[in-house]
């Protein structure tokens, strides 16, 4: 019974690295999860579940995702922390960086942050943001 236990975890977190690498890489380029599902012979609900985890990608839908996404299979490792395997896929939501860019306000944070010209206007955006989390009476 312990073998149907670990189906009950969630993907795992290595897939969960590669899909939000390739949503990353995908965003990056402007390219469309239409698109990029056209150019590798998918639907794009395919795609979806790949960014998601939901479904692993396969050796060679990644190879053909490079290609198409013009980066090398590698790219969609990099910053794979050997703790992120070692940690299991039972983490709770929210604990990684990863979780973060997941999310749609995440990945549009990340977009635009790096857009504030102004170092001083981003310190004082990064100080508010410590406020709020460090304050248990600020409701979002």
């Amino acid at each position: 019974m312990d073998k149907l236990a670990d189906f009950d975890r969630g993907p795992n977190p290595v897939d969960r690295h590669v899909g939000l690498r390739i949503r990353m890489r995908r965003k990056e380029l402007g390219v469309s999860q239409e698109k990029l599902a056209e150019s590798i012979g998918l639907t794009f609900q395919q795609v979806q579940k790949y960014e998601r985890a939901a479904n692993r990608v396969s050796a060679s839908k990644l190879w053909e995702m490079a290609r198409a996404l013009d980066t090398s299979v590698a790219y969609f490792y990099e910053g794979l922390a050997e703790g992120t395997v070692a940690r299991g896929s039972n983490s709770q939501p929210g604990e990684t960086v990863q979780d973060f860019l997941l999310t749609p306000e995440g990945m549009e944070l990340a977009q635009v942050f790096p857009r504030i010209s102004h170092p001083r206007v981003r310190r004082k955006i990064l100080e508010l943001v410590r406020i709020m989390v460090d304050d248990p009476g600020v409701d979002a």
